[in-house]
């Protein structure tokens, strides 16, 4: 420390002693100018840009090293991986749909990549950073609802390239996606559809298998601007007429994006499997044996011995024959597996009978799989068809089942902060529930695993199953651990003697509605503690309004209402999108499509959602309608500026539609008004015919509309994105900082105020501002409230530091040492300090961030 201090006041010291010298007369000017080039020495040899209590910082991070890297080994005689597994990422459960993780040295793949799967690969560490393609088997939303927050993620993180394979549709959806992400420039996206069948890498070679189901109304070819959705629908959504076309948007004219004006291509006929056979890999020489038949171990001479050896090619060596079965073992020819979906029971002849499928069964003319994943519903492992065609593959093959008979915990983190708090207030922090299908599980005659998440096949350097990885959710452990937490129970014995006392706390219990659900309080992208926007106001027992649905949120309400999931989805009538930023919308998809599944599950009839977003978001719904999957008559949209105050709604149907709206929902007024974020974005304010009225800010900086709209709110729900002192950063992304959202609480007189959507640095708990009352709550993931909590939540806060006492300690360091190097540059521009400009930009870019908000902070939001 003293040596570092040295080094680092030497620049200072040469500054001081210059200006002392040059005003202090000396009579003999070679000492002073001995003296001058000392100081000069002694200034150069001290490191650049230090400050007294800077710290040593370490070079960046290469986040591309791995692909040069990879370059370097396509130049060398690479044979084959000596580590292959594959890895279960999301196991089929309904709230985490079936996704494959393959790893080797060399390679990463995924397979498939629904809605949390870039939430699970980054609790679980299965780097999202070195996939080099993503293989998708069928154009659902159950197979590519995450894959644009994926695609978002590798840009920023810098990705070069991803290949996506499968059906061809994905073209047209990464088009698709672009309305709401912007230029996707800095990733290069390119689809490989199944035509092109086969792709070889470093790892392995991969054929795709296209699979056409067989019906009885393949021969009936549909209109493209039918609105149902292929010759395999018998459901209900095939009967429905499309409710919204391009033109009904006020203000929409992009008619060459209308069913009616452009071919759609959509083909919910096709699914494709994958074929991956592992490139042969050389035996090991054996140098201990190669040392007894006298071979040169150790010397130049052997290298060119061992390579023809292991290229199988006998050698002479001091005129005797060595074979290459005495010095190596043998060569691995490299094994295979198998991924395929049967989504329904139309698809089961179609993959029975497929020849190519055929050649790795007993019989067949290749070597039998290792492997088969089957991503496939219970109800198709139950058909006779698909049993006997499972029996074909020999004993030695492994099967791998993957669906919503899975009994595993993928969220181990949300499970475990959950039941913290539970301690704390079991009624505002409800345990987390997992849904169970009643459906009877297949009975099966060919050795079968069902998945479980994060569990392991290994196919190299040995075949075998490994469960070590398999994360475990152990409940009294996490209860156990913040016991031991300084001063927590305490304070949560406080926090529970109030509640039990207090008067009006008790007169409040009475009142069950309305209720408010936060199923997402983070921003930018899901993480393992915060997922993105969502929240849920359960109005009445009949009656839900969805606030912004971003990816992961009927994951969430999976999570928070398990095996009542279903009565939750059908409650659910108006959803309001905030604005068309991807962490605030790209779970609205599989809410629907689960709606309508609970709907039918329930015997109910279908209707669609009132849907109150940005008219942009009819662009995004046309094309996924268009060319990947029905959707169009799931909603019935309600531009947000048609709320605003003194909006003139022309058309009709709008007009109808919020009428409708408001007699369903027993609102006496739906309103919005333009924020200060990006285009296009809204915050709203819903009064019921009751007296209440909540008030919900989306993402915004402060606004003045808001305020006005938000008059004497009930409740404001209002972004706190960055904590205090870090105004300048919320000026840039346009977001609010703690004491600025509370300031337009303040402003508009709401009796309360619940913070939302933190950056992802703050994962655990934000940041606490002075101007904590008595009338603000923080919010967390599946934190349940109503009206009558409100004397309860700022209750909570002493325990909420208590337990995250030492988050909270890093945060407050990090927020000292920010300051006191805001302090420092202050202080330099007050003493005329000039720095050179190439300077003044190194110091800009080496401003502190939290790694796992990199990502967040890169994303571009733009519409």
């Amino acid at each position: 420390m003293i040596t570092e201090l040295k080094f680092t006041a030497l620049p200072l010291i040469s500054s001081t002693f210059t200006g002392l010298l040059r005003s202090i007369p000396c009579s003999n000017p070679r000492f002073q100018g001995t003296l001058f080039q000392i100081l000069r020495t002694m200034a150069t040899n001290a490191p650049k840009n230090s400050d007294m209590n800077s710290r040593k910082t370490r070079p960046p991070k290469d986040k591309l090293r791995h692909l040069r890297n990879r370059e370097q080994k396509k130049q060398q005689d690479v044979h084959g991986p000596a580590t292959v597994y594959l890895q279960v990422a999301g196991a089929g459960s309904r709230d985490n749909g079936a996704s494959l993780y393959v790893f080797s040295e060399f390679n990463r793949y995924l397979f498939n990549c629904g809605e949390g799967t870039q939430r699970l690969m980054q609790e679980h560490k299965l780097k999202a950073a070195r996939l080099d393609n993503i293989f998708l088997t069928r154009m659902s939303w159950e197979n590519v609802g995450g894959l644009s927050g994926m695609i978002l993620t590798l840009k920023d993180t810098g990705v070069p390239e991803c290949v996506l394979s499968g059906p061809p549709q994905l073209e047209r959806f990464v088009d698709a996606i672009r309305v709401f992400s912007g230029p996707l420039d800095e990733i290069k996206l390119a689809v490989r559809p199944y035509t092109e069948e086969t792709y070889t890498d470093q790892t392995m070679t991969v054929y795709q298998v296209p699979i056409f189901a067989h019906t009885a109304a393949d021969a009936a070819k549909q209109s493209p601007s039918s609105g149902r959705s292929s010759p395999l629908s018998s459901s209900p959504q095939a009967q429905r007429r499309e409710l919204w076309r391009p033109e009904d948007a006020d203000s929409h004219r992009d008619r060459s994006r209308s069913p009616d004006k452009a071919r759609a291509t959509r083909d919910p006929s096709l699914v494709v499997s994958f074929v991956c056979k592992l490139h042969p890999k050389k035996g090991n020489f054996l140098v201990a044996k190669a040392k007894e038949l006298g071979l040169p171990v150790g010397t130049a001479a052997i290298g060119p011995l061992i390579a023809a050896l292991k290229d199988g090619k006998s050698v002479t060596f001091e005129g005797r024959e060595i074979r290459p079965e005495e010095v190596c073992t043998t060569t691995d020819p490299g094994p295979l597996f198998i991924v395929l979906e049967c989504p329904s029971e139309e698809f089961v002849q179609a993959i029975c009978t497929n020849q190519q499928l055929g050649r790795y069964q007993t019989g067949g003319t290749e070597d039998p799989a290792a492997l088969v994943v089957h991503m496939t519903p219970e109800s198709v492992l139950k058909t006779d068809e698909y049993q006997s065609w499972m029996e074909r593959f020999p004993s030695t093959t492994e099967h791998l089942i993957l669906n919503e008979q899975v009994c595993t915990v993928h969220n181990i983190r949300s499970h475990k902060i959950q039941t913290q708090l539970n301690l704390i207030h079991p009624e505002i922090f409800p345990e987390l529930k997992d849904y169970k299908t009643k459906e009877t599980q297949a009975a099966l005659h060919v050795p079968n695993v069902r998945a479980e998440c994060l569990l392991k096949f290994q196919l190299r350097p040995k075949i075998e199953w490994q469960r070590e990885a398999i994360p475990s959710c152990d409940t009294k452990e996490f209860v156990e651990e913040a016991a031991k937490v300084p001063h927590f129970l305490t304070e949560v014995e406080e926090c529970r003697r109030f509640c039990s006392t207090d008067a009006a706390v008790l007169s409040g219990q009475v009142e069950k509605f309305p209720q408010v659900v936060f199923l997402g309080t983070g921003s930018a992208l899901p993480m393992k503690i915060r997922n993105v926007s969502g929240t849920l106001v359960n109005i009445s027992p009949a009656q839900s309004v969805l606030l912004d649905c971003g990816e992961g949120t009927f994951g969430q309400l999976c999570r928070h209402y398990g095996d009542d999931v279903d009565d939750a989805l059908t409650k659910i009538s108006t959803v309001f999108i905030s604005h068309m930023h991807a962490d605030h919308h790209t779970g609205l998809l599989k809410v629907l499509y689960q709606r309508e599944r609970a709907l039918t599950s329930l015997g109910k009839a279908f209707t669609p959602i009132y849907l109150v977003a940005p008219a942009q978001i009819m662009t995004w719904l046309n094309q996924y309608h268009n060319h990947c999957e029905e959707i169009l008559s799931h909603v019935n949209i309600i531009p947000n500026r048609a709320l605003g105050e003194g909006a003139d709604v022309v058309k009709y149907k709008t007009k109808s539609f919020i009428q409708a709206m408001l007699k369903k929902t027993d609102l006496e007024k739906f309103q919005t008004c333009s924020v200060r974020h990006c285009k296009g974005a809204f915050a709203c304010s819903i009064t019921h015919q009751a007296g209440w009225k909540l008030a919900f800010s989306g993402d915004t900086m402060p606004c003045d509309a808001l305020a006005h709209m938000g008059k004497n709110a009930t409740l404001l729900i209002h972004e706190a994105t960055l904590e205090d002192g870090l105004e300048a950063e919320a000026v840039e992304k346009r977001h609010s900082t703690t004491s600025q959202a509370i300031g337009i609480g303040m402003k508009m007189n709401a009796e309360f105020i619940m913070l939302n959507h933190f950056s992802q640095r703050y994962a655990k708990i934000p940041l606490f501002s002075e101007d904590f009352d008595d009338r603000v709550g923080i919010s967390f993931d599946h934190m349940r409230i109503r009206f009558g909590d409100f004397r309860v939540l700022p209750r909570l806060i002493p325990s909420l530091k208590a337990l995250f006492a030492e988050e909270i300690g890093e945060m407050e360091e990090r927020r000292e040492r920010r300051e006191l190097k805001q302090m420092k540059g202050a202080n330099a521009e007050g003493n005329s300090v000039q720095k050179r400009p190439d300077e003044m930009v190194r110091e800009a870019k080496r401003q502190p961030e939290e790694a796992a908000e990199n990502a967040g902070n890169k994303r571009l939001k733009t519409n």
